[in-house]
């Protein structure tokens, strides 16, 4: 291993890093994505948010469920890994996707959202989906949809399936 000027250093610590978000696509019995209405944007998206320093993705998305829907789920496999290049107003970032599956009825009723932070949700069809949300998050859901049909993950650049 390649060691810095300071000897020993981490020459990791050294490297670029990356935004990350950690995000948990659910559906209801009818085949509805659930979305949350945050209040700091103009658009909806699926529940989810930044990886804190040291946690895992997978972490992140469990915490950002809590938080935002009340609702203590362990999400299944990853459905998307998606690069969003850099814009004038953020930074390039690396986005996953887990599976929520279905999200029982029972754990719907009990969804309570921070005020502070959502609006609300809804479960919404796809053409609704795609009226909600930025035109990225549409093309990520669309792509995370299929591949939970698929059973596969795929890979996404600024929400569009790459190779």
């Amino acid at each position: 291993m390649t060691t810095g000027k300071q000897g020993n250093a981490d020459y990791t610590a050294t490297l670029p890093r990356k935004r990350m978000g950690a995000a948990v696509l659910f559906s209801d019995e009818a085949g509805r994505v659930l979305l949350v209405e945050p209040t700091y944007k103009p658009y909806w998206e699926i529940p989810g948010g930044a990886v804190e320093a040291d946690e895992s993705p997978r972490d992140a998305a469990v915490r950002e469920l809590k938080e935002e829907l009340g609702l203590a789920v362990a999400p299944g496999r990853l459905l998307a890994a998606d690069w969003v290049p850099p814009r004038p107003d953020r930074a390039e970032g690396l986005m996953l996707v887990f599976d929520g599956g279905v999200l029982p009825a029972a754990d719907a009723a009990a969804i309570s959202v921070p005020p502070d932070e959502l609006r609300g949700w809804a479960w919404c069809t796809p053409d609704q989906a795609g009226e909600r949300l930025s035109p990225l998050l549409a093309r990520r859901v669309a792509a995370c949809t299929a591949a939970r049909v698929a059973g596969h993950t795929v890979y996404l650049e600024n929400g569009s399936p790459v190779g």
